[in-house]
């Protein structure tokens, strides 16, 4: 939704006439990457229709839209660590049903940072990606859009390796900034 918005703010209204402006989930459901998600764990929603030939700047106007998804994951993170500091003690003293409350607050804003690490990797078809071809001369630009269609190949092949190792970077990267927002300084 936040890229749509972003999209129309810079002149783009393809996404408000794919009537995808919308917290509705279902508007958003890829059935393929549902299916991803519940059978290995790995998915996706929609993309969110953009038509950068519509902006007054394509490159600039892609990478603001792109940024806009980012962005929009950190502050719901800020949102909930406020709300989660702000209730702590209060839901603390309601024994287990406070504490299972505090562990929501605390888990959306972990996944929502760790949305929005992994969406500045810059491996099209991420957000990140967009960004960084904003700073490439147009000729590189064009090839690069011409091979974005092989990045989700790449990058499956990376969440498939990382899947079988012990690392877990973009975890243990939220996990570092949740604490350092969760912690008495």
């Amino acid at each position: 939704t936040c890229h749509g918005l972003a999209a129309l703010a810079l002149g783009d209204p393809t996404a408000k006439r794919a009537r995808r402006l919308s917290l509705n989930p279902l508007r958003h459901i890829d059935w393929f990457g549902l299916l991803m998600m519940i059978t290995v764990g790995f998915g996706w929603a929609k993309p969110v229709p953009v038509n950068m030939w519509k902006f007054k700047n394509p490159k600039k106007g892609m990478a603001i839209t792109a940024a806009a998804g980012p962005l929009a994951n950190l502050l719901i993170a800020f949102v909930f660590l406020f709300f989660y500091g702000l209730l702590f003690i209060p839901l603390t003293r309601l024994g287990n049903t406070g504490g299972y409350i505090l562990e929501m607050i605390y888990i959306t804003a972990y996944l929502s940072i760790a949305l929005a690490i992994f969406n500045v990797i810059p491996i099209p078809p991420l957000d990140g990606s967009k960004v960084l071809y904003s700073f490439v001369s147009d000729r590189a630009y064009t090839k690069l859009m011409y091979y974005e269609r092989y990045g989700m190949i790449v990058l499956m092949l990376g969440v498939l390796l990382l899947s079988r190792t012990n690392l877990d970077p973009l975890g243990r990267a939220a996990y570092w900034l949740c604490l350092l927002y969760t912690s008495p300084s």
